[in-house]
């Protein structure tokens, strides 16, 4: 495999439990797809929910399926908006992340947790893994060239699983700093 991995950016959304699904859209609802995703079965939804802060509120897309714990992830830029302090973390661990208030057309969900900025990552099969020379867990660098906007990025997670999609992402913050628009590649730097 070349050392370019596909760069995509993953902007504002929610995953939310079937529990939530029944609260936000009632009893009995099930999501619709809008969308596949880049990554095997997973997609956009035509569901959208409020998240509210202390300080607004943002309308955000439900991606699927649902998944066992809700989770909000934002931008840094996101966050400051509706007036939350979200830390930096891998998808799925929420243990003491802020809470947040969800409110959809037949209810709201208040989440004890669950509200991150997503840790930038490379979702990769075992053999492109194997190829680059990377493994599970480990943490690299990434080169994004654009036009005046050429970045580095540090702390980027490898994440190895044989029903990924290789691809890396990116926040909209992140995107927009590099000008990583269009179909943009990346290079690991060692």
């Amino acid at each position: 495999m070349e050392n370019k991995i596909l760069v995509e950016t993953s902007a504002r959304h929610i995953h939310l439990t079937d529990e939530a699904v029944e609260v936000l859209f009632g009893a009995g609802h099930i999501l619709t797809k809008k969308k596949d995703l880049s990554q095997p079965g997973q997609y956009a939804c035509e569901e959208k929910v409020e998240v509210v802060g202390p300080k607004s509120s943002l309308k955000m897309s439900v991606l699927g399926p649902t998944r066992p714990e809700s989770q909000v992830e934002l931008s840094f830029t996101d966050a400051r908006t509706i007036g939350v302090s979200a830390p930096v973390r891998e998808s799925g661990d929420v243990a003491g992340t802020p809470g947040i208030t969800l409110r959809g057309p037949a209810g709201e969900v208040t989440l004890e947790n669950g509200v991150i900025i997503a840790k930038r990552h490379i979702h990769i099969t075992p053999e492109d893994a194997e190829s680059l020379g990377v493994a599970d867990k480990e943490i690299v660098k990434v080169k994004i060239t654009s036009d005046g906007r050429s970045t580095i990025y540090d702390d980027v997670v490898i994440r190895v699983k044989s029903t990924f999609a290789t691809a890396m992402h990116i926040d909209t913050d992140e995107c927009n700093a590099a000008g990583a628009f269009g179909v943009v590649y990346g290079e690991i730097v060692k």
